[in-house]
C-alpha cells in the first residue's frame, strides 16, 4: 500500500513573474502529484500530495531546479491531512492582505530565446524583443503592482492569438510572461536620423552600416539609451568622446561572445561566469597587450570594462557588425542617461548621427551595473540594471520602515522594511535638476511598488547635499542624520551581516566631519548604532578649497611645501611654477582634510600621472593603473599617538618625491606608495587592536574600489591575524552609503 503525504508549502522571495508557478505545475505533474499552486501577497503557496517519495523529491527539486530568474529566500513546509484529490492546477492569486510582491531585475536573453532568434523557421526569428518567463525586461517596464501586463509598459501591445495561447499554457515557458510578444503584435524597431526622420530599410542593417562608416548611433536599450561606435575605430571613439564632453573616463565595450572578449582581456573562469550570468554587468578586467581597441576608448588604464549582450537587439547588432563596439551611456557627461524617445532626440541630437529606437516605453531609467573581481571576490561598484531592485537580506529586522537618502555623488537611496533592504539603482551625481528629479521620482516609485511608507528618514550630515535637503522636506517622518564615514562602515557591516563592533577603516574623498573639518581617512570604532573616531590620516590644508579637487598639483604643493631636497618642483610642470607658490600662500587659510583621495591626488600629480581632474576619482584610478603590481618595495609612514592615532601620510609623499629625484621609475614609485599606505593601515589597526581588543576590521570608502590597495591591505591585515570585512553586494564608495544609513537607523530604532 502506497503511503500518501500532503504538505502546504509557502515560498518567499523573488518568485512572482519569473515562471515559478508553471515550474511547480510541471514538476508536480512529472512526479504524479496532486494539488494546486497560487500567488499570494508574500510569495507562492503550494498544496501538494501524493506518494511519500514523490513529495520528498518535489521538495528537493523545488529549490534545486527553481527557474533561473527566481530567488528563493525562505521555504516553509507544514504537513497536512491528504484529501485524495487528483490533478494539479494553477489557481488564481488569493489576496489576504496588502501586496508585498518582489519585482525581478531585468534579465539577459536566455539560451532558449537565442535559439529561436537564430532559427529561420521560428516565428520570432530575428525579432529584437524576444523574451520569456526566464529572461527579458522586468523592473524597467513595471509601472505598478501586481506584476501583470496592464501595469507594465507592454499594456499597449495586445497579444496575437499565437502569443496568447503561449501565455495561457501552463506547460509553455511563456506562461504568464508579461512581456510576451512577437513581430505580429509586439514593439517595432525604427532607425531615425539626427532630425528624427525615419530611415528606410532594415533598422539593424542600417545602424550597422552607419557604425562601420564611423558614425555615432544612439541605441535604445532596457534602461535607457546608449551611444555606440566600433571599439577599434580611433576616429569614431575620439569623435564620440569629444561630442559627449567625456574627456578621459573610460568607455565600456560590448563583445558578441566570450571568444571575442578573450581577444581583449584576461578572462578566468570566474570572470567568464560574471560576463555570461543573467545580470550581464560591465566587468572590469585586465586588458591584453595589443588588444584591438582604440586608444580613446580607455586612456590611461590597463583595464577594460567588458560586457556581453543582454538583449536580442544587442545580439543582432553584434552579429551584423562582427566586431566589438563601445556602448556608453546616452548622455552628456554629468547628466543622467536619456530613456524617453523625445528627450533622447533632443538631448543627444548633437552627439548621435542616428537613433535606433523602438516603441516599447521604458518606465524606469537604469544604467549598466559595474563589478570588479578583487581580493578573491567580486565587488559591485555600480549597482543598477540586472541587480536592482532585488532586495538585500538584512540579518536583523527594522522595527519601522526606513528611507535612507544616501550621499551626493554616485547617489542611491535605500528602503528597508522588516528584513529586506531595497537599494535603488544607481541614480548619479545630484548636481543638476534632471538627476534630482530622477532621484525623487525613483523614491516615489519604489515606495509605491513595494508598498512601503517610511516612518524614519536617514540622511547625511552635510547640510549642502541635495539628498539631505530632500530628506528634510519630507513631512510626518522622524529624521536621523548619520555621519558619512559611520555610514560607510555600517554599510560594510550590513553587507556582511555583522553587528560589530569593528575597527572601521573608511578611506574616501570628502565627508562632513563633526569637528568642522573634511574627513576622508578615518579609523573608527563602530557598530550599527554608534561610532568613535580613534584615528585618521594627518590633516592637511586643501589649497584653494574645492579647486584642489580639480587640480591635484595643489595637494602636491600642500604636502611638499617649498619642495623636497633634490626635487625641482617646477620641472613637474613649468606652467605650475607661479600657481604652486600661490597655492602655498593659500594653504594656511584653506580647509583642513584627512582625505585619502587627496593623498592619492598629491602623488598622482607628483609623478606626472594626473595634473587635472575631468571625472571623480580619476587620479586614484589612474595611479592604480600606473603602478607596477609586482612592486614589493614600500614606504613607511610614521604613526603618532595623542588623543587620536595619526598616520603621517606626508611621509609617503616625501618618500615618493625622494625616489623621483633619485631617478626611480614612476611605476615603481606608484607601487611603493600603494604598499606603504596598506602597511600604514595595517600597523594602525594593530595599534588600535592593542587599545580596544577588537580583532575585526571593516574596509569601506571609494579608495577600496582600488584593487591594488584593497588586496595589499587585506593581505597585511590577515597576516596580522585580523578578520577582514569588505564589500560584495553594494559599492564601497558612496553608492553604498544609503544602505549604511538605513542600517544605522534600523539599529537605533531597535535599541
Amino acid at each position: 500500500m502506497t503511503t500518501l503525504k500532503r504538505v502546504d508549502v509557502h515560498v518567499e522571495g523573488v518568485v512572482q513573474g519569473v515562471g515559478f508557478r508553471p515550474f511547480v505545475h510541471a514538476l508536480a505533474r512529472r512526479l504524479g502529484l496532486a494539488g494546486r499552486v497560487h500567488n499570494d501577497v508574500n510569495g507562492v503557496h503550494i498544496e501538494v500530495e501524493g506518494a511519500l517519495a514523490g513529495v520528498e523529491e518535489f521538495l528537493t527539486a523545488l529549490e534545486r531546479d527553481a527557474p533561473a530568474l527566481s530567488e528563493i529566500e525562505r521555504v516553509t513546509v507544514v504537513s497536512a491531512r491528504p484529501t485524495g484529490h487528483n490533478g494539479f492546477t494553477i489557481a488564481a492569486g488569493i489576496p489576504s492582505g496588502p501586496l508585498r510582491p518582489l519585482v525581478r531585475a531585468d534579465g539577459a536573453t536566455c539560451d532558449d530565446c537565442l535559439r529561436e532568434l537564430a532559427d529561420p523557421d521560428d516565428r520570432r526569428h530575428g525579432y529584437p524583443f524576444i523574451n520569456c518567463a526566464n529572461c527579458g525586461p522586468r523592473f524597467t517596464i513595471v509601472r505598478g503592482v501586481p506584476y501583470d501586463r496592464p501595469l507594465t509598459t507592454m499594456a499597449g501591445f495586445g497579444m496575437c492569438q499565437a502569443c496568447a495561447a503561449e501565455y495561457h499554457d501552463p506547460g509553455n515557458r511563456r506562461h504568464h510572461a508579461q512581456p510576451t510578444c512577437c513581430p505580429a503584435c509586439g514593439p517595432r524597431l525604427r532607425l531615425r536620423d539626427a532630425r528624427g526622420t525615419e530611415l528606410c530599410g532594415d533598422p539593424v542593417a542600417g545602424a550597422v552600416t552607419l557604425l562601420r562608416a564611423g558614425r555615432v548611433v544612439a541605441v535604445k536599450g532596457l534602461g535607457g539609451f546608449h551611444l555606440a561606435v566600433p571599439a577599434a575605430d580611433e576616429r569614431a571613439a575620439a569623435l564620440l568622446r569629444g561630442r559627449k564632453h567625456r574627456e578621459e573616463q573610460p568607455f565600456a565595450v560590448m563583445t558578441a561572445d566570450l571568444a571575442q572578449a578573450r581577444r581583449l582581456c584576461e578572462i578566468d573562469e570566474h570572470a567568464a561566469e560574471l560576463l555570461t550570468g543573467r545580470a550581464r554587468p560591465i566587468v572590469l578586467l585586465p586588458r591584453l597587450p595589443g588588444a584591438p581597441v582604440a586608444a580613446s576608448v580607455a586612456p590611461a588604464t590597463r583595464s577594460l570594462g567588458l560586457m556581453l549582450p543582454y538583449t536580442a537587439l544587442h545580439h543582432l547588432l553584434l552579429a551584423e557588425l562582427a566586431q566589438p563596439m563601445v556602448l556608453t551611456g546616452g548622455n552628456v557627461s554629468g547628466e543622467p542617461i536619456a530613456y524617453e524617445d523625445d528627450d533622447a532626440l533632443t538631448r543627444l541630437s548633437g552627439i548621435a548621427d542616428a537613433f535606433l529606437i523602438h516603441d516599447r516605453p521604458i518606465h524606469v531609467r537604469a544604467d549598466d551595473s559595474v563589478v570588479r573581481p578583487m581580493a578573491g571576490e567580486v565587488t559591485v561598484l555600480r549597482r543598477a540594471r540586472g541587480y536592482a531592485p532585488e532586495p538585500l537580506a538584512m540579518r536583523w529586522p527594522a522595527p519601522r520602515p526606513v528611507l535612507a537618502c544616501g550621499a551626493e555623488l554616485k547617489s542611491t537611496f535605500c528602503l528597508v522594511e522588516g528584513r529586506r533592504a531595497f537599494v535603488s539603482q544607481h541614480i548619479g551625481n545630484l548636481e543638476n535638476h534632471e538627476t534630482l528629479r530622477s532621484f525623487v521620482e525613483s523614491i516615489d516609485h519604489f515606495c509605491g511598488l513595494f508598498g512601503i511608507r517610511p516612518q524614519i528618514v536617514a540622511h547625511d550630515l552635510h547640510p549642502g547635499y541635495l539628498s539631505t535637503r530632500h530628506a528634510k522636506e519630507i513631512r510626518g517622518v522622524e529624521l536621523l542624520g548619520v555621519q558619512h564615514h559611520h555610514a560607510h562602515i555600517a554599510s560594510c557591516l550590513a553587507d556582511n551581516g555583522d553587528p560589530g563592533p569593528v575597527l572601521g577603516v573608511a578611506l574616501d574623498g570628502l565627508g562632513h566631519g563633526p569637528d568642522g573639518t573634511l574627513w576622508g581617512g578615518e579609523f573608527l570604532r563602530a557598530d550599527l548604532t554608534s561610532f568613535e573616531r580613534l584615528g585618521h590620516l594627518a590633516q592637511i590644508p586643501m589649497p584653494g578649497g574645492s579647486a584642489a579637487v580639480r587640480q591635484p598639483w595643489r595637494m602636491t604643493a600642500a604636502y611638499l611645501g617649498d619642495g623636497h631636497p633634490g626635487l625641482d618642483v617646477a620641472r613637474l610642470d613649468v606652467a605650475r611654477r607661479n600657481p604652486w607658490a600661490d597655492a602655498l600662500r593659500l594653504a594656511p587659510g584653506s580647509p583642513l582634510t584627512s582625505s585619502a583621495a587627496r593623498l592619492f591626488d598629491a602623488v598622482a600629480a607628483l609623478l606626472g600621472v594626473r595634473d587635472k581632474i575631468t571625472y571623480a576619482g580619476q587620479a586614484v584610478v589612474e595611479l592604480e593603473q600606473h603602478a607596477d603590481p609586482a612592486e614589493r618595495g614600500t614606504y613607511e609612514a610614521r604613526i603618532t599617538h595623542g588623543d587620536l592615532l595619526v598616520v603621517e601620510a606626508a611621509d609617503l609623499v616625501r618618500a615618493a618625491a625622494a625616489d623621483l629625484a633619485a631617478g626611480t621609475g614612476t611605476r615603481a614609485i606608484a607601487g611603493r606608495f600603494h604598499n606603504g599606505l596598506a602597511d600604514a593601515v595595517a600597523r594602525a589597526c594593530d595599534a588600535l587592536r592593542s587599545a580596544t581588543g577588537l580583532t575585526a576590521v571593516a574596509l569601506s570608502g571609494g579608495m577600496f574600489q582600488n584593487a591594488l590597495l584593497l588586496e595589499a591591505t587585506v593581505e597585511r591585515l590577515r597576516a596580522a591575524g585580523f578578520r577582514v570585512l569588505k564589500h560584495v553586494r553594494v559599492p564601497p564608495g558612496d553608492g553604498g552609503v544609503s544602505l549604511g544609513q538605513a542600517a544605522v537607523a534600523a539599529a537605533r530604532d531597535r535599541a
